[in-house]
């Protein structure tokens, strides 16, 4: 019996591929109608999806299949969903994070600001972040956790060790004064065990909220900007698939200016948290009155050797920075919304012409236009041949760096939310939920955020905000509430994985340094969830329904105007 236990434990996937279909396969055959077919699809993918049986990417070319021999969708209308302008502006995100990566712009950052913060228990977590949410704004949350814990804990291993050398210096002080006598040896023993002990139970909580404050920090800043994870550009995507009439009520800079105060809120909120659990609330101790001891100048030097070791800031880093800081006032200045932007005076007038997917393309282009060093006139000195500088990104580090999976994730979400709508499995879920009209508008976005908060804890964030918008806008649109009052609040909840090691690749990183435990991340974790979904309610109904008038049900919404 164990053995064909640990038999079926080994093809569990290739078990899970097969029998999937099988066991909903009658679901499509009983009941009749594109509805089941499409209800099939999308089930079928939810499991592949949350079994990770077959890779992600994988699963999300199912509907390139399934659709067009279920006669949902013609396979060139499948195939188009698959490059929408949400994946342009994803690739031109990546492409400007690619290059702050590749010249190490985001370590200068990164040390700077901490520099700033000094090296006091509570700031320096402040610190890490701060910048740790800052930097996943533009970058991935997975590429800042994995550079910023290795500089926190070279901060806490020398905090530790110079601390230690001067308990031992202590000591040895004490012992010189006094009678060499075993007794006073021996309590000298006692004394010195008993510091060590309190120590390394003080570094060792310590370590586990730094461990946790970088990666908690790096999810929660992927919310603050259209580019910075996933599941916004899903929702972008879906809104301009589900509802074509929005009139790009979602862009960057209407984006920003609802989540960065959230996220600041959510920011302070973590912090106060694991300061609590890990540091407690001594303000003498984590803030540091008074003056620096060896150890806080000891760590301060260590941040101070790494940041002289990038030195001066180059040519490429440069320009680097200035694309990226053109890039973002292109994004916030496009269309602000409270006046007409660039766009909407040069292009818009009549028709979107340029979007932020625009905008993300053509700064980013230059990355493989601009040398990486100052071009020199005629060559240099006398007998040295001429050579022009590479540029600042070329095709191999993007091709190595380019998560390419992410755009056939995304191009599945968008085929699916197609699908549901051709078939009119969205107006059939809608209709289904209209005995929702009758609960209050925010008990529904909450239960609905908690759920999708639970539920991207042992899924994906991009799985979970793709199988759910379409649901939340059908029901949406039936029920006569603003769409974004359901979908945008769950599409931030679904960057809110605190829990499980396994729920996001920040929580696996900060998990792999081996100092935390499940229990740890969990108890962390759960009441970051429940703070975290509150927030993002109190943003919604307060300054989110003055951005968006969210308890007006837009024309636009209408599925009878919208469906052909």
């Amino acid at each position: 019996m164990a053995g064909f236990l640990r038999w079926l434990w080994k093809y569990r996937n290739f078990i899970t591929i097969f029998v999937t279909p099988l066991v909903i396969l009658p679901l499509p055959l009983v009941i009749d109608g594109p509805e089941a077919k499409c209800g099939f699809a999308i089930i079928l993918m939810a499991l592949y999806w949350c079994t990770e049986c077959i890779p992600l990417a994988v699963t999300a070319l199912l509907p390139v299949i399934l659709f067009p021999l279920m006669g949902i969708m013609q396979g060139s209308e499948v195939s188009i969903q698959y490059l929408k302008d949400s994946n342009m502006l994803f690739i031109g995100g990546l492409l400007v994070a690619i290059a702050v990566e590749h010249w190490n712009l985001h370590k200068r950052i990164a040390l700077r600001v901490l520099l700033l913060v000094g090296v006091k228990p509570a700031l320096l977590m402040m610190g890490f972040m701060g910048t740790t949410a800052f930097l996943s704004m533009w970058i991935s949350n997975t590429a800042t956790t994995a550079m910023m814990l290795p500089i926190a804990y070279a901060v806490l291993d020398e905090l530790q060790k110079t601390e230690a050398e001067a308990d031992d210096l202590e000591l040895q002080r004490g012992q010189t004064n006094c009678l060499p006598s075993e007794k006073v040896v021996e309590d000298g023993y006692m004394l010195a065990e008993e510091k060590r002990k309190k120590r390394e139970q003080k570094y060792s909580n310590l370590s586990k909220g730094m461990s946790l404050c970088v990666c908690y920090s790096a999810s929660i800043g992927g919310t603050a900007t259209l580019t910075g994870t996933t599941p916004n550009l899903i929702l972008k995507g879906q809104m301009d698939e589900l509802y074509p009439g929005n009139g790009g009520i979602i862009n960057f800079a209407s984006w920003f200016g609802f989540c960065f105060p959230n996220m600041m809120l959510m920011l302070v909120i973590a912090w106060l948290w694991l300061q609590f659990m890990y540091l407690g609330f001594n303000f003498k101790k984590s803030f540091g009155c008074g003056s620096k001891s060896d150890g806080d100048r000891a760590a301060y030097q260590v941040m101070k050797n790494e940041y002289k070791k990038l030195g001066s800031i180059s040519f490429a880093e440069g320009s680097v920075l200035v694309v990226f800081v053109l890039l973002v006032l292109l994004w916030f200045t496009r269309e602000p919304g409270f006046m007409p932007g660039w766009a909407t005076v040069l292009f818009n007038q009549e028709k979107e012409y340029v979007t932020d997917g625009t905008v993300a393309i053509f700064m980013s282009l230059l990355f493989f236009i601009i040398p990486s060093q100052r071009p020199q006139c005629f060559g240099g000195r006398t007998g040295e041949s001429l050579k022009a500088p590479p540029a600042l990104l070329n095709w191999e580090v993007v091709h190595e760096k380019m998560p390419w999976n992410i755009l056939l994730l995304l191009g599945g979400g968008f085929a699916l939310a197609s699908g549901s709508e051709t078939s009119g499995l969205s107006l059939w879920l809608g209709q289904s939920l209209e005995p929702l009209k009758n609960v209050p508008d925010f008990a529904i976005a909450f239960l609905i955020c908690l759920l999708i908060a639970t539920f991207t804890e042992c899924s994906s964030n991009t799985a979970t905000t793709t199988l759910f918008l379409p649901i939340l806008g059908a029901m949406a649109s039936n029920i006569g509430l603003h769409p974004l009052y359901v979908m945008m609040p769950s599409t931030i909840c679904a960057s809110l994985a605190f829990m499980l090691p396994v729920a996001t690749p920040p929580n696996a990183i900060a998990f792999s340094y081996g100092n935390l435990k499940v229990i740890d991340m969990a108890k962390a974790g759960f009441v970051l969830n429940l703070l975290g979904v509150l927030c993002v309610q109190l943003a919604l109904n307060t300054w989110g329904v003055a951005m968006f008038q969210l308890k007006e049900f837009p024309t636009w919404a209408n599925v009878t105007t919208t469906k052909p």
